[in-house]
Order: C-alpha cells, then structure tokens, then sequence
C-alpha cells in the first residue's frame, strides 16, 4: 500500500452513505440549478471515492492518523 489509511472504518461508511445522498440530492433538487448540482455531485464523489480507499487529503493535511492496534 503506497498510503496510509486516515480514515476509520466506521467513517468510510458514513462517507459512502452521504455521499450517496449528495448525489440523490443533486439529482432531486434541478430547481437550484445546473451550477448547484453539478458541485453537489462532485462533493458527492469525492465524499464516496475517500470512503472506498480510506484516505482523505484534507485529513492528511492536518496530521490526522489511525491508531494501529499493537499485537499484546
């Protein structure tokens, strides 16, 4: 694996989850416009891409690091 992994199991599926409602809700609300929708799904992407690899630049940018459990 080239990177580590920042973000936590229970995390990935919380962001494959709204990032799947960041589509639904792109796709729902046309009313706001061609411009809205189309940050939403690409908010929506990036939310389920970094919740499939388990890496998240922002996270990385601040330090943000998975505790590995030692072997006792």
């Amino acid at each position: 694996m080239f990177y580590p992994k920042n973000v936590p199991n229970w995390e990935r599926v919380i962001r494959i989850v709204l990032g799947i409602g960041l589509i639904i809700a792109a796709i729902l609300q046309q009313p706001l416009g061609l411009l809205v929708a189309l940050v939403l799904i690409a908010s929506g992407i990036f939310t389920i891409a970094t919740g499939f690899i388990g890496w998240c630049p922002a996270c990385a940018l601040v330090g943000r690091k998975i505790k590995q459990h030692q072997p006792k």
